[in-house]
């Protein structure tokens, strides 16, 4: 579809509030995803660090045998 101007484009034949706000929630939700994946990666590397300087071989969710090493 061609548009005539630059302000026909953003109105985009009056659906132009309807257009740009699904944009705008889709790129709020691709950029949250993003915020939140980092946050999580971060927060397992440090308890990785932290189960390493404590010497924990094991998550607190896995029980323990007597048979592991």
């Amino acid at each position: 579809m061609a548009f005539t101007s630059f302000g026909a484009f953003l109105a985009m034949g009056g659906h132009g509030p309807y257009v740009w706000a699904a944009w705008g929630v889709t790129a709020l939700l691709m950029v949250a995803c993003i915020v939140h994946a980092r946050f999580e990666r971060r927060q397992l590397a440090s308890a990785v660090k932290r189960r390493a300087r404590r010497g924990d071989r094991h998550p607190p969710h896995q029980a323990r045998h007597a048979d592991d090493t």
